[in-house]
């Protein structure tokens, strides 16, 4: 079975090593104004700081880790402890576990206040998300590019995010492909963003 057949809405980005399957309307308009509106007032939103040719600069977003309890997650060299899940976070990850057939026990959200916030080039590989693990992206307000490029021929494959929107990336997705939201000079709304991982013990 190909990872693309696990999922009942097919939109297969990737033509090789790993899958990425975008679900453009997984949630309606009002559904997705609403997750919006109250994930953006309920997160405790935090900013923190990367080390660049050795000096500590601000992330270019804001982000909170949430995940069942002692759940801790790091990434970029810092590690986060866990804030328990809430409403409409805990709704969305049960929408996304019925949709896939796949359980999550942590999630990452990330506000892009403006088209200066950004994401650049990574995989989620680190150990703790296992081997070829199942990565739900819930994508909510502003529209944005997201990109992948694959780690041996370089070639990008770019797609737009819409509001509302899922993408499911597994199989050898992030052991062959970087990801990224790129920075754009267009005027643009903020866009808030969710992965939902299951995180090894």
């Amino acid at each position: 079975m190909s990872p693309s057949s696990l999922f009942p809405v097919s939109g297969e980005l990737l033509a090789c090593d790993g899958s990425a399957v975008l679900v453009p309307d997984f949630f309606s308009s009002s559904e997705a104004d609403q997750h919006f509106t109250d994930l953006v007032a309920k997160t405790p939103w935090e900013q923190h700081s990367l080390k660049i040719f050795g000096k500590q600069v601000p992330e270019p977003r804001l982000s909170a880790w949430h995940a069942d309890a002692e759940l801790t997650y790091s990434y970029s060299g810092q590690p986060r402890t866990p804030h328990p899940w809430n409403e409409p976070l805990a709704a969305v990850r049960k929408a996304c576990e019925a949709h896939i057939g796949h359980t999550f026990n942590g999630a990452l959200l990330n506000l892009y206040r403006s088209g200066s916030d950004a994401m650049g080039w990574h995989s989620d590989d680190e150990p703790i998300n296992g081997v070829n693990p199942v990565i739900a992206s819930v994508s909510l307000g502003a529209e944005r590019r997201f990109d992948f490029r694959h780690k041996q021929t370089r070639e990008v494959v770019s797609v737009k995010l819409p509001h509302g929107s899922l993408l499911v990336m597994s199989g050898a997705c992030q052991a062959n492909w970087h990801h990224r939201i790129a920075k754009t000079t267009r005027e643009i709304e903020p866009r808030l963003n969710i992965t939902f991982r299951f995180l090894l013990r």
